[in-house]
């Protein structure tokens, strides 16, 4: 068995690479070839003393697909609470008290042929590009071709992949623009990106000025609270958000004006809207505005049999609202697959984790 670091999984992920295996995975379990547990959450009443209210979080998926040929188990052991940013804004933040200022996040891929464990990976990497490359391809699929200008809200981990998968779907982008609560950060953020990607990244004082004039409007963010006004939106604009109640937390990125006035709406997971009591998207379900046989999933798009955008002024929105332990097989098989090419990672006995007698 082998286990494979971050910096591992970075040298061998490719972005493109990422994005199809995913997308080999969803249209699978729109066929009925894969299968995925719903995300779980779960708080035990154990605070770190120094951060009252940072409470124990065990999260947990699970899931696979043929075309991996592995069952992934990924894990999280957290230390999770809210943080109040500039103007009162709510963040979710994770705290390092793992060993040496340290997170921990695990992936297990057992084989489905061979039942043993055959790797185990650190999840942070693949957990950013698995949730940029999936945005991506809800953006490949529903906006509009001609793209030039796109608001971006967040200007952390997930803004950096968010940008990149942008630029790779609609390379016809010229200018971001980037709003996130604290200017030192959105400015920062305007500076580097700018430089690495020969675009014009700018940092904008307002919400309004992410969503105005934007073709594509992107929430990369660990908020709670709305990050804009739906009304701003313009004819023709394609969202996406990352954030979905996940049935602890009531937090959503997009408000009630975004999903009503959205005239397609996709998820990733149908099952997890319901599994989690996600009322951000069954809002206009409950308002009247549309049913929830209206709301496809990514899987059913992409094999073309729910309809994405039928004219250039509809609003689109894509909720890529969970992770999917049915991810982490995908990509976590490619990763695995590289990594034994190369050598990378360590090599443990896999009878370590074997035994003699079955329960």
């Amino acid at each position: 068995m082998r286990i494979i670091s971050n910096g591992d999984v970075e040298r061998v992920l490719d972005a493109g690479e990422c994005m199809a295996a995913l997308e080999a995975a969803y249209r699978e379990l729109a066929q009925g070839q894969a299968a995925n547990r719903p995300r779980n959450h779960t708080y035990f009443p154990s605070e770190d003393p120094g951060h009252p209210g940072f409470r124990f979080r065990f999260k947990s998926q699970e899931g696979g697909n043929t075309a991996s040929g592995v069952w992934a188990l990924r894990i999280t052991s957290d230390m999770a609470g809210i943080e109040l940013l500039e103007g009162g804004v709510r963040r979710r933040r994770l705290l390092p008290v793992a060993t040496g200022g340290t997170f921990c996040g695990l992936i297990t891929l057992y084989s489905m042929t061979r039942l043993e464990p055959v790797a185990i990976i650190h999840d942070s990497y693949i957990q950013k590009m698995r949730v940029g490359a999936t945005t991506a391809l809800g953006i490949r699929e529903m906006a509009n071709p001609d793209v030039t200008r796109a608001g971006l809200f967040g200007s952390g981990w997930q803004a950096q992949a968010h940008l990149e998968y942008l630029l790779r779907v609609r390379p016809t982008v010229s200018e971001v623009r980037v709003y996130s609560p604290t200017r030192e950060h959105r400015e920062q953020f305007a500076r580097t990106w700018s430089a690495k990607t020969g675009k014009r990244i700018v940092a904008v004082d307002s919400p309004r000025g992410a969503v105005e004039g934007c073709q594509v409007v992107i929430c990369a963010t660990a908020g709670y609270d709305p990050c804009f006004d739906g009304s701003w939106l313009e004819p023709g604009t394609h969202v996406t958000s990352i954030t979905s109640p996940d049935g602890t937390a009531m937090r959503r990125e997009l408000d009630d004006t975004t999903f009503d006035r959205a005239d397609v709406i996709t998820v990733l997971s149908r099952e997890q809207v319901e599994h989690d009591n996600q009322v951000d998207i069954m809002g206009p379900v409950d308002r009247g505005v549309k049913s929830f046989d209206d709301i496809a999933d990514l899987g059913t798009l992409l094999l073309g049999k729910a309809p994405g955008r039928t004219a250039p002024d509809q609003i689109t929105l894509f909720a890529n609202n969970t992770g999917m332990g049915l991810q982490f097989a995908a990509v976590g098989a490619y990763v695995l697959a590289k990594c034994e090419q190369l050598g990378l990672g360590h090599v443990v006995p896999t009878e370590w984790f074997l035994e003699e007698t079955s329960p």
